[in-house]
């Protein structure tokens, strides 16, 4: 979920800042333009003022009353050298400790000087930036909670669209993000990516699972059309007279079936028709016992012993395909040590392939000779019925050489189902 909060404030962030930005930019315009009006209108009133004052000194009349006297002591800098060159202008300043519009030209060599008052330009120029700065974050406000909403109902179906994924991912082939498709009745509607990343994801999980569906049917059909032949074939060899011949038709008929019996274990698995017995078992004896069952060389050692509740059946078939395929793709020694209820096979030869550690056990692949160890029904199967027992199966390969293979049984529960 935290992804999707990330996207969901970036994006109400970034459509909050563009709208900040904006909104800057338009009040700065609006402020000037306000502004150059207001001073406008002030200028043009404090020039009026300046002209009647120059006609009127031109004609002898009195001054200093009002607003206007000549070469004033609060007379700006500025201004005053504006004059002394002949020429005339206005800009702000203050009188008496007030704000105002100063305006001044030449009379006789002197600033002639007119003033008005610039308080009340002032506060409107004020007021102006106050109503432009709670408009801005106004408009910023609603367009962040807009952003956020938007990108909430974004994030939202982005979520459900990542928890679909992975639960297609873990293994879960009937779920749907199921979002109602776009494009339908007399008016279509407009272009949506998220559902059409969905609909992508839905219409891949329903081609995978019916990839899967057939694959299922198709290896227990063979499986059970190689069952009647084999059965006919195996009884007819015993027909045959003792010697090489019977021998070798005998050991291939023996894998085959072997190997029928594990693609018809395979599809009982894969159906999910499978159901634990369970009971509680000492976990170091029926670990001796398994080990001992594959008449291969292997050495138990039990650390501390546990009682588990398992199938043991299910258990000897998990042990026994790890105990052969570590004799098969590895090299000996062949070691299981019981640790209360964790089981480790290990043996010294190459170690498991990445992908196998990566993705687990998938059937009929071997794997490169030459690059390592490979795994066929054997591992497929350990790891379908440790499902159905609820045992956390792990492979991984040994810092010094060699496949590890961990059980982890559970203790002092049922499973799910039993």
């Amino acid at each position: 979920m935290r992804r999707t909060s990330s996207l969901r404030w970036k994006i109400a962030m970034t459509t909050t800042a563009v709208c900040c930005a904006v909104a800057a930019v338009l009040g700065i315009l609006v402020h000037n333009v306000v502004a150059r009006q207001l001073v406008g209108e002030v200028r043009k009133d404090v020039d009026r003022e300046l002209d009647y004052a120059l006609s009127q000194y031109e004609y002898g009349t009195a001054h200093g009353d009002g607003n206007s006297a000549l070469d004033p002591p609060g007379l700006p800098a500025p201004l005053r050298e504006l004059v002394a060159r002949g020429l005339t202008g206005s800009m702000t300043g203050t009188q008496d400790g007030k704000p105002v519009m100063w305006a001044a030209g030449p009379a006789d060599g002197k600033p002639l000087a007119v003033w008005v008052p610039y308080e009340s330009t002032r506060t409107r120029l004020r007021e102006t930036d106050a109503a432009i700065l709670v408009s801005a974050v106004l408009a910023a406000g609603v367009v962040a909670l807009a952003g956020l909403f938007l990108a909430n109902r974004i994030s939202r179906r982005l979520a459900t669209t990542a928890a679909v994924a992975r639960r297609i991912s873990a293994g879960d082939l009937d779920a749907r993000v199921g979002f109602p498709a776009g494009g339908e009745g007399p008016r279509p509607r407009s272009r949506d990516e998220v559902r059409d990343v969905a609909q992508a994801l839905d219409s891949m999980a329903a081609s995978l699972q019916a990839r899967l569906e057939a694959e299922k049917r198709f290896t227990a059909d063979v499986a059970h059309e190689l069952r009647t032949p084999l059965t006919g074939s195996l009884a007819a060899a015993a027909l045959l007279p003792e010697g090489r011949p019977k021998e070798m038709i005998n050991d291939r008929l023996g894998a085959l079936h072997l190997l029928t019996e594990d693609l018809l274990e395979i599809s009982r698995l894969d159906s999910g028709v499978e159901r634990a017995d369970l009971a509680r078992v000492e976990l170091g004896r029926a670990v001796e016992r398994a080990a001992a069952s594959t008449r291969l060389p292997v050495t138990v050692r039990v650390e501390r012993d546990a009682v588990v509740l398992t199938d043991r059946r299910r258990l000897d078939r998990i042990l026994a395909n790890l105990l052969v395929n570590a004799h098969k793709h590895g090299r000996p020694p062949v070691e299981v040590t019981v640790t209360g209820p964790l089981v480790t096979v290990r043996d010294h030869g190459p170690g498991y392939p990445a992908e196998l550690i990566e993705q687990g056990p998938r059937r009929f692949r071997t794997g490169d000779p030459g690059r390592g160890r490979g795994h066929g029904l054997g591992l497929t199967i350990a790891a379908g019925q440790a499902e159905v027992l609820e045992i956390e199966l792990r492979f991984s390969n040994a810092p010094d050489g060699g496949a590890v293979t961990t059980l982890l049984l559970p203790v002092g529960r049922l499973p799910e189902g039993s």
